[in-house]
């Protein structure tokens, strides 16, 4: 094992252990790490000596930040070739881990967002803590959710989902939990042990140890004013409801939601609707490679990667620039194939 590799891969006491390993960069996923640990997964499915994969994150800060995004700022700049590579072999990783055949547990604490949710929620053994924060904040630089995040955001209790997907806003490991992102909760002092108890005595035994019931959902406590706002038909129309509503959350809503890429909103209410109705979570990621690599063809991501990352003047200048200037043919041309799309029967 090299400490400086940014994946650690070991394996122990029937356990195949993935740690991602870039501390400073809270774990960012980077297209070497994506290979890395789908080689490992591939070499373990039918190796006997794994009984069960468990994936962590190095320090303290949280399991993964998301993709790297400052690389894909400087990689559409000249034209996206490398992040379509980069987001094909990510979402062909992220159905792998949606339908591995042994136990897959995902430890989930601190920041968890995007691509980290991507590698972790659609695994069979999904554990959060109180230090989770967890998210899907693409449209906040021009994006859309990806990583079969419209997939969990879509099967949500009520409209849980699209409130997360168009405010970005981070929510808790009780949330997570209550919106299907996560399955347990084990206190964040407990996770030493939790681990150590996965490589004495197995996962059921750890489960059954150290697994608490979470705290109270706050984003359920607030789903009459959630659901009642959010069905309204496009987001200037769910903005306005939110601001009708009043409240503090409410309020709180549509000012992060007024502050989002225009398109990028009006897109992700359109992908989260549109995969409700997708069956499996390959039909999702497809729809998600459309998305994705439509987005490295606009103004709105390299603008907004540059205004938070780059130049960090927070005033990204988005095109078109109010909800109201977004066309139906400005959210259709999301849609349409990546040409060619992205094609999962490669991968079984």
């Amino acid at each position: 094992m090299d400490e400086n590799e940014d994946v650690l891969v070991t394996v122990g006491n029937g356990i195949g252990r993935l740690t991602l390993n870039r501390p400073k960069a809270i774990n960012s996923l980077t297209h070497h790490m994506v290979g890395e640990i789908s080689k490992a997964l591939m070499s373990w499915e039918h190796d006997d000596s794994v009984e069960t994969v468990l994936v962590t994150g190095a320090g303290d800060r949280g399991l993964c930040a998301g993709g790297d995004v400052v690389a894909i700022y400087h990689d559409a700049k000249k034209g996206g070739a490398e992040t379509r590579r980069f987001w094909h072999d990510e979402y062909l990783l992220n159905a792998y881990i949606g339908r591995y055949p042994k136990p897959y547990v995902a430890v989930m604490n601190g920041i968890t967002m995007g691509g980290g949710v991507g590698i972790s929620a659609h695994g069979s053994v999904r554990v959060v803590t109180e230090t989770t924060k967890m998210a899907m904040p693409e449209v906040g630089i021009g994006f859309v959710p990806d990583v079969g995040g419209t997939f969990l955001l879509a099967r949500t209790p009520g409209l849980l989902g699209i409130h997360a997907a168009l405010t970005g806003a981070p929510f808790s490991g009780a949330d997570a939990i209550a919106m299907g992102f996560a399955d347990h909760f084990v206190p964040h002092d407990d996770l030493d042990a939790f681990i150590e108890t996965i490589d004495t005595e197995g996962i059921d035994a750890a489960l059954e140890k150290h697994v608490q019931d979470p705290p109270p959902s706050e984003l359920m406590a607030q789903r009459d004013w959630i659901d009642h706002c959010y069905a309204a038909e496009t987001v200037a129309d769910i903005v306005a409801a939110l601001r009708e509503h009043g409240g503090e959350g409410a309020g709180k809503a549509a000012e992060l939601i007024a502050s989002r890429s225009p398109v990028a909103a009006s897109v992700a209410l359109e992908a989260v609707r549109r995969a409700a109705k997708l069956a499996t979570l390959e039909d999702v990621l497809r729809q998600e490679f459309r998305t994705s690599c439509a987005s490295l063809r606009t103004h709105d991501l390299v603008e907004g990667i540059r205004a938070l990352l780059i130049d960090k003047d927070k005033n990204p200048q988005w095109k078109p620039g109010s909800l109201g200037e977004v066309t139906t043919e400005d959210i259709e041309a999301y849609f349409v194939s990546a040409d060619p799309d992205i094609d999962f029967e490669e991968q079984s």
